[in-house]
C-alpha cells in the first residue's frame, strides 16, 4: 500500500487544485481595480467572493458597500477577458457589466485607459491586505526583508545554472556557453506542455506546473544528450578555447532555433498562487511574501542541495570525483570517464531546463534571446564560488541574486548588469578560483 500513497496523494492535490477559478490572480486584482470608480468615493469596499460570469470568459466578483450611514448595500460587477492567443494579452480586459447593465463602450474606454493603466501607480485594490492586524517593523528592517525575499526566485535561477557550469567544469575543465539557451529551450518547452495540457479537462495550476518541469526537463535532458554526443565528444580532447568556440556557436543556434519554433510572438504563462501574503508593516509599506516565488525557490534550492548529495554520497559521485580529480587513473579502476562525462552534461542540462520554468513562472515567459545574459550572470556565479565547485556554485548563485537586489534597492537598476559583468573582473583579479577554489589562478584552460 504504501508505494500507492504519493500517488494517492496527488491526485487529490490536483482534485483539489481544480477547484480552484479559472481565472489568474492578476485578472482578479485588475477587476477588483474597476470597482472604485463605480462607487461614491468615500465608500468601503469588501469583496465577498469571485464566481463565474454569466458568459464564458467572465468574472464575476460579488462585494459589499458600504457607505458613511452605516448603509450597506450588496452589488456585483462582471468583468469578461479576451481568452485568445498565447502572447502577454491573452488575459486583456475586454468589458466590464455592473450589477448586470454593460458598461458603454465610451466609458468603459476611459475607465480603461486613464484609471486602470494610465497612472503613475497603480489604482487601489480594494482587496489589499491591510496593517491594522500585522506586526510592526522598522522600515529599514521591512525594506531589507521584502528586497531578501524577492531575490530568492533569482538566487535559485542563477543557482541552478551556475551548478550546470560547475557539474562539466569539474569534469573536464571547460566553460559550456550555452546552458543559457538551455534554460530558455526549458522556458519554451514549459509553455508548450502546458498549451497541450490546457486542452484536457484534467488542466489545473498544479498539474500545469508539474507538466511544465517534466516536460522542459526531458526536452532539455534529450537536447544536452545531443550535444554531448555531437559536439562535446568531438571535441574532448581540443583545447578550451576550441570548446569555448564551438559551445558559443552552439549558443547562437540554439537562440536562431528557438526563434523559429516560437515565431514572432512571446509564449507566456498566466500567473498563479502568485497573491501575497502580508506578513508585517512598516508604516504603509507592507512586507509581503508571494507563495510561488517561496516555494519555486524551495524547489531550486532543494534540486541544489540534492546534487551535492549526488556528488558526494552515490556512486556516481565518486565516479565523478574520482575522473575530476584524474581521468586516467579512474579509467585504470575500471571508471568510464565518457560515460560519467555524458551523465553530467545530460543532468547539468535538465537542472538549465528547471531554471528556465522558474523563469516562466515567475515572469510569464523567456524570450528566445533571454539565456545569454541570463547565462552570463550564472557564470559570473560559478566563478564567484568556485568554477568546479557545484556547492560553491550554488552559494555563488545567492550571492549575485543578493548584489542585485541591494542594487537594485539602492542604485540605478539599468545599471545592475554593468555592475554584475565589473563583479566577474573584480573577481578574477582577486581571487581567480572564487570561494571554495584557489587564491591562484587555475592551471586548468579556461
Amino acid at each position: 500500500m504504501r508505494p500507492l500513497l504519493l500517488p494517492i496523494l496527488a491526485v487529490i492535490l490536483l482534485a483539489l487544485a481544480g477547484c480552484g477559478a479559472d481565472f489568474d490572480t492578476d485578472q482578479m486584482r485588475l477587476c477588483r481595480q474597476a470597482i472604485p470608480p463605480l462607487n461614491p468615493p468615500n465608500a468601503r469596499i469588501e469583496i465577498e467572493r469571485a464566481t463565474k460570469g454569466p458568459v464564458p470568459r467572465a468574472l464575476r466578483l460579488l462585494y459589499r458597500v458600504q457607505l458613511g450611514d452605516d448603509v450597506s448595500r450588496h452589488r456585483s460587477i462582471d468583468c469578461l477577458f479576451a481568452g485568445e492567443g498565447s502572447g502577454p494579452g491573452r488575459g486583456a480586459l475586454i468589458g466590464i457589466a455592473s450589477d448586470g447593465r454593460p458598461m458603454a463602450d465610451a466609458s468603459f474606454y476611459l475607465l480603461r485607459r486613464f484609471y486602470l493603466e494610465d497612472r503613475a501607480e497603480p489604482p487601489p485594490d480594494p482587496a489589499a491586505p491591510s496593517a491594522e492586524n500585522l506586526p510592526a517593523l522598522p522600515l529599514s528592517l521591512a525594506y531589507g526583508l521584502q528586497q531578501g525575499l524577492s531575490a530568492l526566485p533569482s538566487a535559485a535561477i542563477y543557482g541552478l545554472l551556475a551548478a550546470a557550469y560547475a557539474l562539466v567544469y569539474g569534469l573536464t575543465g571547460r566553460i559550456i556557453l550555452s546552458f543559457g539557451e538551455f534554460a530558455a529551450l526549458g522556458a519554451l518547452a514549459s509553455v508548450v506542455g502546458v498549451a497541450l495540457l490546457l486542452s484536457l479537462a484534467i488542466s489545473t495550476p498544479l498539474s500545469g506546473l508539474a507538466v511544465a518541469f517534466a516536460v522542459a526537463i526531458l526536452v532539455c535532458a534529450l537536447h544536452g544528450f545531443a550535444m554531448g554526443r555531437f559536439v562535446l565528444r568531438h571535441l574532448e580532447r581540443g583545447s578550451g578555447q576550441q570548446m569555448l568556440i564551438a559551445t558559443i556557436g552552439l549558443a547562437i543556434a540554439m537562440s536562431e532555433y528557438l526563434r523559429l519554433v516560437q515565431g514572432p510572438e512571446l509564449r507566456w504563462l498566466p500567473p498563479v498562487f502568485n497573491s501575497p501574503i502580508p506578513l508585517a508593516h512598516a508604516g504603509s509599506f507592507i512586507l509581503t511574501l508571494n507563495p510561488l516565488a517561496l516555494a519555486l525557490a524551495i524547489i531550486g534550492l532543494g534540486v541544489m542541495l540534492g546534487l551535492v548529495a549526488l556528488i558526494r554520497r552515490t556512486a556516481y559521485g565518486r565516479a565523478w570525483r574520482a575522473v575530476a580529480d584524474d581521468a586516467r587513473t579512474a579509467a585504470l579502476f575500471g571508471v568510464d570517464a565518457r560515460a560519467v562525462h555524458d551523465v553530467a552534461v545530460i543532468i547539468a542540462c535538465a537542472i538549465c531546463g528547471m531554471a528556465g520554468v522558474i523563469v516562466t513562472a515567475i515572469y510569464g515567459g523567456m524570450g528566445f534571446a533571454g539565456g545569454f545574459s541570463l547565462g552570463l550572470k550564472a557564470l559570473v556565479a560559478a566563478i564567484l564560488g568556485g568554477i568546479g565547485s557545484v556547492s560553491g556554485a550554488a552559494l555563488g548563485g545567492l550571492c549575485i541574486a543578493i548584489f542585485e537586489a541591494l542594487w537594485s534597492a539602492t542604485l540605478p537598476i539599468e545599471q545592475r548588469d554593468l555592475a554584475v559583468y565589473s563583479l566577474l573582473a573584480i573577481v578574477l583579479i582577486v581571487r581567480p578560483g572564487g570561494f571554495f577554489g584557489d587564491a591562484e589562478l587555475t592551471p586548468r584552460q579556461v
